[in-house]
This record gives C-alpha cells, sequence and structure tokens, in this order.
C-alpha cells in the first residue's frame, strides 16, 4: 500500500466486504458511520501508510487512537489485503508481523498474536478467505491456507493446510477439503472429568492395598489426610 490510491481502493473492498456478508447492513452509509471494524481497519490502512513511510510515531498514535475508540488494536506493522471484515471486533488484537489475505472474516475477541519475545516473524500468517471465529487465538509464526475456517475459542498453535476446518485447545482439524478427518471424532468424545474420576479410583485402591485398611467412603473425600497418617 504505497499510495493513496491503493489505500482508497483497499477501503472499497473493505466496505464491499461488509455489504457482502453481513445482512444487518442496509446501505453504505450506515456501514460507513456505524461499522466499528471498519473504522478500526480504515484506520489501519491510514497507519500502515505511516509505517511504510517510516514515520512510527505517528503510525503508533493513529492505530492507539482507533484502538482507544473501536476496542480494537491492529498494529500498523501488519500486512492485510483487501477486504477484511471485522464483525463487531471488540477486543480483536492483530500483531506486528500478523499477515492477512483478501476476503478475510475475524469475529470479536480474536488474537493473532505471537508466543513470546522473539524478535522477526513471530505472528501468524493467514491465506485468502480465512474466516477466524470469536474468541479465537492463532499464536505463533506459522501458516494458515486459504478458504480456512477456525472455530470459536479455538487455539491454534501449528499451520493448518488449505480447505480445513479447526477446532478445540489446542486447536485440531475436524474437516479437510469437505471431509471430516479420521483423527478428531465430534460425537464421541471422551469425558475429561470421568477420566479423572477413574484414574483416582484407581490410586485409591492401590493405597488401601498398601496400607492394608479399607477406607470408608465417608472418609474417601481425604484421602491425603488419611495418606500422611498412616505414614506417622
Amino acid at each position: 500500500m504505497s499510495s493513496i490510491g491503493t489505500l482508497i481502493e483497499h477501503f472499497k473492498a473493505d466496505i464491499e466486504s461488509v455489504k457482502q456478508r453481513d445482512p444487518a447492513a442496509k446501505n453504505t452509509l450506515e456501514i460507513i458511520l456505524t461499522y466499528s471494524g471498519l473504522h478500526a481497519v480504515a484506520a489501519y490502512r491510514v497507519s500502515h501508510y505511516f509505517y511504510q513511510k517510516r514515520l512510527f510515531l505517528t503510525a503508533r498514535v493513529i492505530s492507539q487512537l482507533a484502538r482507544f475508540f473501536t476496542g480494537i488494536e491492529i498494529h500498523p506493522g501488519a500486512k492485510i489485503g483487501k477486504g477484511l471484515f471485522i464483525d463487531h471486533g471488540m477486543g480483536v488484537v492483530i500483531g506486528e508481523t500478523t499477515e492477512i489475505g483478501d476476503n478475510c472474516l475475524i469475529y470479536q475477541g480474536v488474537t493473532l498474536g505471537g508466543t513470546g519475545k522473539d524478535h522477526g516473524k513471530r505472528h501468524p500468517t493467514l491465506g485468502n478467505n480465512v474466516m477466524v471465529g470469536s474468541g479465537a487465538r492463532v499464536l505463533g509464526p506459522f501458516k494458515v491456507g486459504n478458504n480456512v475456517k477456525i472455530a470459536a475459542n479455538a487455539v491454534v498453535l501449528e499451520a493448518i493446510p488449505d480447505n480445513c476446518t479447526a477446532v478445540g485447545v489446542p486447536a485440531r482439524i475436524a474437516r479437510c477439503n469437505g471431509k471430516p478427518t479420521s483423527d478428531l471424532d465430534q460425537v464421541h468424545i471422551p469425558d475429561p472429568v470421568a477420566q479423572e474420576l477413574c484414574k483416582l479410583s484407581v490410586r485409591l485402591g492401590r493405597l488401601e492395598k498398601e496400607c492394608g485398611v479399607s477406607i470408608p467412603d465417608a472418609d474417601k473425600t481425604d484421602v491425603c489426610n488419611f495418606t500422611e497418617s498412616k505414614k506417622k
């Protein structure tokens, strides 16, 4: 985005993206006046222009003013293609070395961030037509492919191929090229609480054998104290 003409072209594409993706949008004037996601992206494009001119302080002041008014923080050093739509947007954070392709959709509470204090490339790269659900975290300097969907509240820590859907914490690929993957069963997911209770039951049985006594059911909630008393 090295020219004012390119900036205006991208701004028009951002407005068109809102029209196509949000059925609540009635007309262009409403979008320009009331969509905070559009305001944040427009402010980013101006700040990025100054950032490329090495006017870093001016760029950061613009980005922080946009953060104050919209609740969306986009570092001016990020590289964002045309047609980005940040829907609702509150709490979105986009880091300095993030790269976002064309026609992407980001919902509220999304973080495109790093995992530490490393220098250089430390934020993710999103391909074209990527959708990131509300509350998702994409952390690290890896590539998210084209036409990828990231579910709400997913935590993505590694690369995702093209045309895939990622869900969960940490995120796993649930669908790829329109077909479910074999490594993630969304129906028969084990209950983590039941698994932990089963482990505790096994350990309790071993303690009873080692100590040579049977713990009454009423006292099994205080296994730690029982074990310590037997040691004494």
